[in-house]
């Protein structure tokens, strides 16, 4: 009959092996995901610019040397905010967060944001706001100062 402290060790080493493999495949996971981040961050920044030979409207103000922006449709890929960038230049979705929150003046959460647009407040269409203004608060356009809250910051909600 086996003594308990061998089971004990065997189970031990066991669990050792276990935590190595999944260590092992939670590495080349990461890896994995790393290199799709760097693949879509190298894609929008490409998509971002104007196609050769293509000359994309001018937006800015007089007397200063005007940004080029491509006017945004549905779908289109948030531009990092820029001095100059127009807020035509995000898609008409972006546009609305934008706006809305220019307009209430204050920090407004996910699921006041997606009342504030007319969504139904459920888990799916907050999820789908909170998605957006994380992205414009990385790209520039919004300033998340509280985790959750969002406001526009300054310059960001006009016409430049």
């Amino acid at each position: 009959m086996p003594s308990v402290m061998g089971l004990l060790e065997e189970r031990e080493r066991a669990a050792r092996q276990r935590v190595e493999a999944l260590q092992t495949q939670l590495q080349e996971a990461e890896a994995a995901w790393e290199r799709f981040v760097i693949a879509r961050q190298t894609v929008a920044e490409v998509l971002a610019e104007p196609r050769a030979g293509e000359e994309a409207p001018l937006a800015g103000m007089a007397g200063e040397r005007p940004a080029r922006v491509a006017r945004a449709v549905p779908g289109s890929v948030v531009p990092a905010w820029r001095e100059g960038l127009a807020l035509d230049s995000l898609a008409p979705d972006y546009q609305r967060l934008v706006e809305v929150l220019a307009e209430s003046g204050e920090e407004m959460d996910c699921r006041q944001l997606a009342a504030a647009l007319g969504l139904e407040v459920v888990a799916g269409k907050v999820e789908g706001v909170r998605s957006k203004v994380k992205r414009l608060a990385a790209r520039g356009w919004l300033a998340e100062e509280r985790p959750g809250m969002f406001s526009v910051l300054a310059g960001r909600a006009g016409g430049s």
